[in-house]
């Protein structure tokens, strides 16, 4: 539970730092999101979630 909430944690540090780093950035990828339908969404977020596990497994596994 413990890496859970870190993982979190770092994954609202790096946003937050995105945003200040690169407001007007981060508000042209909002506007562009928009023009993006919701199951293209659906799946890029789903490929997204499942790449990243997948790498945090490879990881576990090859890398102790």
């Amino acid at each position: 539970m413990k890496e859970l909430a870190t993982a979190i944690l770092l994954a609202i540090a790096l946003e937050g730092m995105f945003y200040s780093l690169f407001p007007r950035g981060a508000k042209r990828v909002m506007e562009l999101m928009q023009e993006i339908s919701e199951a293209q969404l659906r799946i890029g977020g789903l490929v997204a979630a499942v790449l990243c596990v997948a790498a945090i497994w490879a990881m576990r596994q090859f890398w102790q």
